[in-house]
């Protein structure tokens, strides 16, 4: 079979693996669609090794060859020995949860496998991904896709879209907030739509007025360009000077991050989303004194990502718009120096 290996220098190779046999509890999964997320962009720009050393995790490397993808989506191709019927056949529509850990400790038995006591193993950074015509993983790790959903849909449930939901949980949002979103990529953009959905009205902000532009489209009821006026300020003014109720921070800059606090009013409540970066607050005037409270969401849990498939399920929440570029697989190079500009949405791979 083929799959993609990130190189690092901007580089990526397509290369040749064999067919996938599943093992006792295991599955092969064949690959319908593949996201491409924002994380993919350190293992394309600075290699899998470097990347991994960036997170700590350089201990855990267990091949160069490691294929890429961690938003996988498709069918079950086959199943190993031991597995229950009643749970998944050949042929089931499936997304794959990204994460493998031990199955028995706590984070692992209530679904937050990527916390797991032993380390969880990352497919598509530890282990192989989903850029590729099949895939082998744990059927503990399988979430059945609905009907009503595509395979590209999924892909985006599988982790960014998944993500959006998990920090709105973390939040315990309802229709009786109003939320400021910082950074209007997919994942931004999926905390608006998701939120919209929910009757939660939206203030969105980023840097690019083409991003900005397409917000309201995602359910954005004020969209701000960071650019051309303060955005704290502007979202002071439409609340009437006292704040939004929620932030979810999706940017990764010091100033965003920052930004987001200081958007909301008196017991405001904010989730930090993007992967590094740091935050420079002053902890009396800016948390302390106003009662805020600070959260870290990382991606989402087992469970949680059933509920966002079936929340945008029965609510018929266009998911599949996120995507403004498909590609075939054998044009992996091509899409992710396309990616890389991040002047678009999101990418897929369709099988």
């Amino acid at each position: 079979m083929r799959g993609m290996i990130f190189r690092g220098a901007r580089e990526v190779e397509l290369a040749h693996f064999d067919d996938p046999t599943p093992g006792p509890g295991e599955a092969v999964i064949e690959m319908k669609a593949s996201g491409m997320c924002g994380t993919d962009l350190h293992y394309y720009r600075h290699g899998m090794a470097a990347s991994l050393e960036m997170l700590g995790l350089k201990d855990r490397i267990e091949s160069d060859r490691i294929i890429g993808g961690h938003e996988p989506c498709g069918v079950v191709a086959a199943l190993g020995p031991g597995v229950d019927s009643k749970a998944f056949r050949v042929g089931d529509r499936v997304m794959v949860f990204h994460y493998e850990g031990c199955r028995h400790c706590d984070h692992c038995r209530t679904g937050w496998t990527q916390l797991c006591d032993h380390g969880a193993r990352i497919h598509g950074v530890l282990a192989h991904g989903g850029h590729a015509d099949y895939m082998k993983v744990p059927v503990s790790s399988l979430v059945h896709l609905p009907q009503e959903m595509s395979f590209a849909g999924g892909a985006a449930v599988a982790c960014g879209t998944g993500t959006a939901y998990g920090a709105l949980l973390r939040l315990d949002i309802s229709a009786r907030d109003t939320l400021a979103v910082y950074g209007l990529g997919p994942v931004g953009l999926s905390v608006a739509q998701l939120a919209a959905a929910m009757g939660v009205e939206v203030f969105g902000v980023d840097i690019s007025a083409a991003r900005v532009a397409r917000a309201k489209d995602f359910g954005v009821t004020h969209a701000i360009d960071a650019t051309q006026s303060d955005p704290v300020a502007e979202i002071l003014k439409l609340t009437g000077g006292k704040g939004a109720s929620c932030a979810v921070e999706c940017a990764g800059g010091e100033l965003p991050r920052a930004q987001a606090v200081r958007s909301t009013k008196v017991w405001g409540r904010i989730a930090l989303v993007a992967v590094g970066g740091n935050l420079v607050l002053d902890a009396m005037k800016d948390l302390i004194g106003k009662q805020r409270q600070l959260l870290g969401s990382f991606t989402f849990s087992e469970v949680d990502m059933k509920a966002c498939a079936s929340f945008i399920a029965t609510r018929g929440i266009e998911v599949d718009r996120l995507f403004t570029d498909t590609w075939r697989l054998d044009q992996a190079a091509q899409a992710y120096a396309h990616f890389d500009q991040q002047a678009g949405g999101k990418g897929v791979f369709l099988f």
